[in-house]
């Protein structure tokens, strides 16, 4: 299986939104990019690492990524019900557990630990990656349904029927797996 190392670029709050965040990460070249929804808690916490890092060297989260032994890394593999499917095992895989993909970089973020993307399910998500543009895309199969739904009602509201039908067809899609 091949594998891209993925970096954190930057975090920004949804516009109309203040409960989601969109998480970017970019392969090392930053050609390629793909968003990750994250929920306000988890943005805030992440801010707090970001702008004041020394502050945090005692906090739970910090504390216990000291405590860890050996090497570990953490690997996307999926997208499930809208979300990203993610693991988290030791150097010798003998040890892993699933996380969420917005733990998973919380945790790349405080402690260095590498985060993988399946080569396919990057060429299958991944979106150019620009350093300066002024909206993300987020993968209709990343959203869970109610944003889903809200999307649809925004798109019909705007008359964007093709959009509207993509929508659709996912939230029929989710509904029938279900």
């Amino acid at each position: 299986m091949n594998r891209i190392q993925l970096r954190f670029e930057n975090i920004q709050q949804v516009v109309g939104s203040e409960d989601i965040s969109v998480i970017l990460l970019t392969d090392e070249s930053r050609k390629r990019a793909i968003s990750v929804v994250c929920d306000e808690m988890l943005s805030r916490q992440l801010m707090l690492r970001l702008q004041s890092p020394d502050n945090c060297q005692t906090m739970l989260p910090e504390v216990l990524v000291q405590m860890l032994d050996g090497s570990h890394e953490m690997m996307i593999y999926g997208v499930h019900d809208g979300q990203y499917q993610v693991v988290l095992a030791d150097s010798s895989f003998k040890r892993n557990a699933r996380i969420r993909i917005s733990d998973a970089v919380m945790l790349n973020v405080i402690s260095g630990i590498p985060l993988f993307i399946e080569e396919t399910l990057m060429q299958q998500q991944a979106v150019p990656f620009e350093e300066n543009a002024k909206g993300v895309a987020i993968p209709i199969n990343t959203m869970d349904v109610k944003r889903l739904n809200l999307a649809l009602q925004n798109a019909i509201d705007k008359e964007n029927y093709e959009l509207a039908s993509q929508l659709r067809d996912e939230i029929n899609r989710r509904n029938h797996v279900e």
